[in-house]
């Protein structure tokens, strides 16, 4: 495992990739926004949690302790990013009549289990909004002190123009901000541009009987949505820290809110490095729940798709380029899968069966350890570091003999560190003892081209309720499924 190598990250702040200098010796600070957990999370959205669980593992890999914290939005997120509508969470559990801390309780684990099935590593802090409610009010009390907030009678603002470099990452005309313009917004009277945004909302007028409340300095209220993140941030990481990841559609609204409120509380920059991942289309359309265009990882699960497969189509484009789903990409996915899982099978099972001392073992696995190192610290780029794999797994096959087994499957596990196919979790088939020792004896007969006895043996294992498949590489056992 190589260590500190020269890793370069795409920074959406400065828009251009750069060489990762971690702001400390051995770790690294991240933070990745999480879900509002006011619904199932849609395969677009995870396609974003892959995308951050790449780069975590990279950075692993690469030798660095990752601090790695993320959100849970339970409170705050209305039905748009901007200050307009309901409260998500509120809405759906009177549509479900249940109470709001069962919704988010419900699709928290929901969340959880899905990451678990894609085999995506969770945050060594994963902390809801509700849980640090006094560090974001703590927050909104400094913006005060900084001359950045201010107060009316239904809720407490952001002063957008005291901030000079608040378009600095969506690089924006200030004109173009004003999200709160639309006539579905909240009208405030005494909101003194609408180009503010809400660090905290009070209990009146329509969030008259809002089900979460908390005391503060400016009366009975609760949190808008992007203050959670800068203050548990702050809270868990310092300011400033290495990276901050989301969806690119983060960008121009929360991602941009959360560096005025950061910086304008502590007066230095928030984050080193701003990473966003692209959206996953559905017929050639952004995926969202807003507009009912999404799918679910238990939509793929019922039509008989392996989790992983998914992964394995998101890791066949790169995190900053859009991905058009197709249930005929996925098959393909799930298909290349399979084979991987197949190639890793056969090689356990020489290992198994002690044949592997068969194989003289000369080709070097240095070149194609490097290709992959070289292919996944450019930036993440996932679809060349699966092209590494194939290249290794093709040229093996073409001459098995040049190859050690064991070196390949040890490399495989190795680079599967990163990608995190669960290729360790391969299952092989425990093969009674009879059948392996018929199994060599039909290929010694093959070597010394008695192919009639080798067919008699083979139709001996095929009556015992076992298949034999031959190829170049080798003979593979397997039990019949009918």
């Amino acid at each position: 495992m190589s260590r500190f190598l020269k890793i370069y990250l795409y920074n959406t702040l400065t828009r251009r990739k750069e060489v990762f200098r971690p702001l400390h010796k051995n770790w690294v600070g991240l933070y990745t926004c999480g879900p509002t957990v006011y619904n199932y999370a849609h395969i677009g959205n995870l396609r974003t949690y892959i995308f951050e669980d790449v780069l975590r593992r990279t950075l692993a890999y690469a030798g660095y302790k990752v601090k790695h914290v993320m959100n849970i939005t339970d409170v705050g997120h209305l039905t748009s990013d901007a200050d307009e509508g309901e409260d998500k969470l509120e809405k759906e559990a009177q549509q479900e009549k249940k109470s709001v801390w069962d919704i988010a309780e419900f699709y928290t684990s929901a969340f959880l289990n899905d990451i678990l099935r894609l085999n995506i590593k969770r945050a060594g802090v994963l902390t809801p909004a509700t849980k640090n409610i006094k560090q974001q009010i703590a927050l909104i009390e400094k913006l005060f002190r900084t001359g950045l907030a201010y107060e009316t009678t239904q809720a407490v603002y952001f002063n957008v123009s005291e901030f000079k470099t608040y378009t600095k990452l969506s690089r924006q005309r200030i004109d173009e901000k004003i999200t709160a313009a639309r006539a579905e917004v909240i009208q405030d009277p005494e909101k003194r541009n609408p180009r503010d945004f809400a660090l905290w909302f009070k209990r009146t007028g329509k969030f008259k009987n809002h089900a979460l409340h908390w005391p503060s300095p400016w009366g009975d209220g609760f949190p808008g949505w992007h203050i959670e993140c800068s203050a548990i941030s702050t809270a868990y990481l310092g300011q400033p820290f290495d990276i901050h990841t989301g969806g690119v559609d983060h960008i121009s609204v929360h991602h941009t809110n959360e560096i005025a409120q950061s910086e304008g509380a502590f007066g230095k920059p928030m984050v080193k490095y701003w990473m966003h991942g692209e959206f996953l289309l559905l017929d050639q359309a952004r995926m969202g729940k807003s507009v009912g265009n999404f799918i679910t990882l238990d939509t793929l699960v019922k039509k008989g798709i392996n989790p992983l497969a998914f992964r394995y189509l998101a890791l066949g484009a790169h995190y900053r380029s859009k991905l058009n789903f197709t249930w005929e990409s996925l098959s393909a996915a799930q298909n290349s899968l399979e084979r991987l899982y197949d190639f890793v099978e056969r090689l356990s099972g020489l290992l198994r069966r002690n044949l592997d001392s068969d194989y003289r073992g000369f080709a070097s696995i240095v070149k194609p350890r490097k290709n992959f190192e070289k292919a996944i610290y450019d930036d993440l780029d996932t679809p060349k570091a699966l092209s590494v794999l194939w290249n290794l797994i093709r040229d093996y096959n073409k001459k098995p003999v040049r190859y050690q087994p064991r070196e390949v499957l040890k490399l495989l596990f190795d680079l599967d560190q990163v990608l995190g196919l669960g290729l360790k979790d391969v299952k092989s088939e425990k093969i009674p003892a009879e059948i392996l020792q018929l199994a060599e004896k039909r290929e010694a007969l093959r070597k010394e081209k008695k192919w009639q006895e080798a067919d008699h043996i083979r139709k001996k294992i095929l009556n015992a309720g076992y298949e034999i498949k031959d190829s170049p590489q080798g003979s593979q056992i397997k039990e019949r499924h009918n």
